[in-house]
C-alpha cells in the first residue's frame, strides 16, 4: 500500500472513530436525558403516594377522634342524668331540711321576744 493510500485510510479511521465518538456522546446524553425525566415521574409520583397516604392517615385520626369525641359526650351525657336524678331524688330531703331550719329559726325568734 502506498503512503497516500494509508494516509487516506488513517484519516477515514478517525474521521469514523469520531463520529462513533460523537454518536456515543449523542446516545449517553440522550439516555441521562430519559433517565433524568424517568427519576422525575418516579419522584413525582413518590409524592403523590406520600400525599395522599398521609391524608388517609389523617383522615383516619380525624375518625378516630370523631369516635373517641363521640364516647366522651355520651359519658358526659349519662353522668350528667345520674347527678340530675341524685339531685331529683334528695330535693324532698332538701325542702324539708330548709323548712326546718325556717321553723326552727322562726321558733327562735319567737321564744326570745
Amino acid at each position: 500500500m502506498a503512503r497516500p493510500e494509508v494516509l487516506d485510510r488513517i484519516q477515514e479511521a478517525e474521521t469514523e472513530a469520531d463520529e462513533i465518538i460523537a454518536e456515543a456522546e449523542s446516545d449517553a446524553d440522550e439516555r441521562l436525558a430519559e433517565a433524568r425525566a424517568r427519576a422525575d415521574e418516579i419522584r413525582a409520583e413518590a409524592e403523590e403516594e406520600a400525599a395522599a397516604e398521609a391524608e388517609e392517615r389523617l383522615e383516619a385520626a380525624r375518625e378516630e377522634l370523631e369516635q373517641r369525641r363521640e364516647e366522651i359526650l355520651a359519658t358526659g351525657r349519662e353522668d350528667r342524668e345520674a347527678l340530675e336524678s341524685a339531685a331529683r331524688d334528695r330535693t324532698d330531703d332538701a325542702v324539708d331540711y330548709a323548712v326546718e331550719r325556717f321553723e326552727d329559726a322562726v321558733r327562735a325568734h319567737v321564744t326570745e321576744e
